[in-house]
């Protein structure tokens, strides 16, 4: 887990000095910071280490692919980023006040839903951020399978000790799913849509999923975990995906940096949920103008009976207003909702 502190520093009664674990982060803030070459020696008496220490941290950055470009009697530049979404690279340019400010960092973990239940149990802080190169147990809505290849998604879930409601629990996916849409559009020009209740769609084809979970008491809510999945540097799915799925990459021709995307969402998300934590009955006009499920024919079961109608609303409590062949208005909450011309897949 990274808890933010200055880069490389511990507080004492003097202020901060070196914190020799984030010695490798400190160099590599100054090698961002540095357009020029910053020579060992300087580094060496910045951070109060040895030259030896200087370039076995140089070379540990290296491995985690950042190119870092060395001439003797100049120093060292930073030539290059990897595109990874280690907790470094997450805040180096976080705006949040509290989404993401304490994160937990995996390279391949079973699930990051799963880590942040077990987490919140054990007092995780509200806003925490569980992210993972790769997941082997991803999951989505209804207990169905998330692909989560290594390096080409955001594999992550946010951990949430809001003061909403069990009742508003469903609000929590509609806000995630308003946040991630305003963020894909703004940082890659995409005509991204909301598929109600937990998808974000780029024309027909799925691009993001999310799943919400929470842990209870009557009346009260202890924690919600939010999950998002977003398929951003995939370059291609088997011919049996690729006419309900798509990625960023797909879309625009160019892979995202995975850590800038995720900042924007986090932003997104924040700003959403202070709104709404001040005024849950105000549901966002904007998600009613983004959902691409409104006006299109649906089908819903409930007591495993059929019934046919239009999607003509969302409550405020994040409902799906379906006016019935005969007329009826049916708030539908959940179970299977088949948006037909949407890719033909169930909700």
């Amino acid at each position: 887990m990274w808890i933010p502190r200055p880069p490389g520093q511990r507080q004492t009664e003097k202020g901060w000095c070196l914190y020799p674990m984030h010695a490798k982060q400190t160099i590599l803030q100054l090698l961002k910071d540095t357009p020029e070459y910053i020579s060992g020696e300087d580094i060496s008496n910045r951070l109060g280490i040895t030259r030896a220490a200087v370039w076995k941290h140089i070379r540990a950055l290296r491995e985690e692919g950042y190119e870092v470009d060395s001439v003797p009697n100049k120093g060292y530049r930073l030539k290059s980023l990897p595109d990874l979404v280690t907790a470094e690279e997450i805040l180096d340019g976080l705006a949040t006040k509290r989404l993401g400010r304490s994160i937990y960092f995996f390279d391949e973990i079973d699930s990051t839903n799963e880590e942040a239940k077990r987490r919140g149990v054990q007092g995780a802080p509200d806003g925490s951020l569980f992210i993972a190169e790769s997941q082997t147990m991803g999951k989505g809505r209804l207990g169905r399978a998330w692909t989560s290849p290594k390096g080409e998604g955001l594999w992550f879930s946010i951990l949430s000790r809001s003061g909403l409601s069990p009742l508003q629990i469903s609000n929590m996916t509609l806000i995630t799913g308003l946040s991630v849409c305003r963020a894909i559009r703004c940082q890659t020009g995409c005509e991204a849509m909301i598929k109600w209740p937990n998808d974000i769609v780029i024309g027909s084809r799925k691009v993001c999923g999310i799943l919400t979970e929470l842990a209870a008491e009557v009346g009260r809510i202890d924690y919600i975990v939010t999950g998002i999945g977003i398929n951003v540097n995939i370059p291609s799915f088997p011919k049996e995906l690729s006419a309900k799925a798509t990625s960023l990459q797909i879309e625009t021709g160019n892979p995202l940096r995975r850590a800038r995307l995720l900042q924007a969402i986090l932003l997104e998300l924040e700003g959403a949920l202070d709104t709404f934590e001040k005024a849950p009955g105000q549901f966002p006009e904007e998600y009613r103008k983004l959902c691409v499920s409104l006006h299109k024919r649906v089908r819903f079961f409930r007591s495993g009976e059929a019934r046919d109608g239009e999607a003509v609303d969302i409550s405020p409590e994040g409902e799906l207003i379906v006016r019935e062949d005969s007329g009826c208005l049916t708030p539908v909450y959940s179970g299977e909702v088949t948006v037909q011309g949407i890719y033909g897949a169930s909700l």
